[in-house]
């Protein structure tokens, strides 16, 4: 089985390609993607129970986690974030997009400054 290091490589890459995303290591091996200093992404570098977790809107989270392999995010489900357990629980293209949904989610509820201050 590829360690999931390998596997987040192409994650990362389109996670960089959105405007003003930031990357960091928290709560030990789990790479972090933020814009303006909040959250949109969290993916697991070490064996874990879920491999990635994102911001979804209350509908996708319904419809999301009724579908194997994609469960509420751990303690984050009640903003709405699910997780998924493996990499190929959802089609990557799906992937990409339901990240793109959650970077446009959290950067839309960056209060005005911080979006001003991302735009010069």
């Amino acid at each position: 089985m590829p360690s999931p290091a390998m596997n987040v490589d192409w994650l990362r890459r389109y996670c960089k390609s959105l405007p003003h995303t930031t990357e960091s290591m928290q709560w030990g091996a789990d790479l972090v993607f933020k814009v303006g200093g909040k959250m949109y992404a969290v993916a697991a570098l070490e064996p874990a129970p879920v491999w990635l977790s994102f911001k979804c809107t209350p509908e996708n989270f319904a419809d999301l986690t009724q579908m194997p392999g994609i469960i509420p995010a751990p303690y984050l489900a009640r903003a709405s974030w699910v997780a998924l357990e493996y990499e190929d629980a959802l089609p990557a293209a799906e992937v990409k997009r339901l990240l793109k949904g959650s970077y446009e989610l959290v950067l839309a509820r960056l209060p005005k400054k911080a979006r001003a201050g991302l735009a010069s």
